[in-house]
């Protein structure tokens, strides 16, 4: 559906972690890296860059704006929120199903150290 997301950060070396942390627990692999940005996913599909705004202004997290990405199992997504927590991140919503949306709609919501809103999101009963 997307060929990309890219998050702006300013503070690459404390981001980097982070996001090696919570893209590790969901499989999704770095694929490239520069001195001040990188990319996970795969060349050929979907990825998510992380870096310094093109324009050279400070980068903002966006209100109402938020990355979601597809967690394998449900357990993929207690990992996520527990990897982005004990990097640096902040809790915006635990995981838990959120039968609202589906009955097997199971996700967790953080926000990096710059502030962007990330989720993780399971859609099957698998644990």
């Amino acid at each position: 559906m997307f060929s990309h997301i890219t998050l702006g950060i300013n503070d690459f070396v404390a981001a980097e972690p982070f996001y090696d942390a919570i893209m590790e627990t969901l499989g999704i692999p770095p694929c490239l890296r520069r001195e001040t940005g990188k990319a996970y996913g795969r060349a050929t599909g979907p990825k998510l860059f992380i870096g310094p705004a093109f324009d050279g202004e400070p980068a903002r997290a966006g209100n109402g704006n938020h990355a979601a990405f597809l967690a394998p199992s449900r357990s993929a997504v207690d990992a996520f929120y527990a990897a982005a927590l004990a990097h640096g991140g902040s809790d915006e919503g635990a995981p838990g199903l959120r039968p609202h949306y589906h009955p097997n709609y199971y996700g967790a919501y953080v926000r990096d150290p710059e502030g962007n809103k990330l989720q993780a999101v399971c859609h099957s009963a698998k644990k």
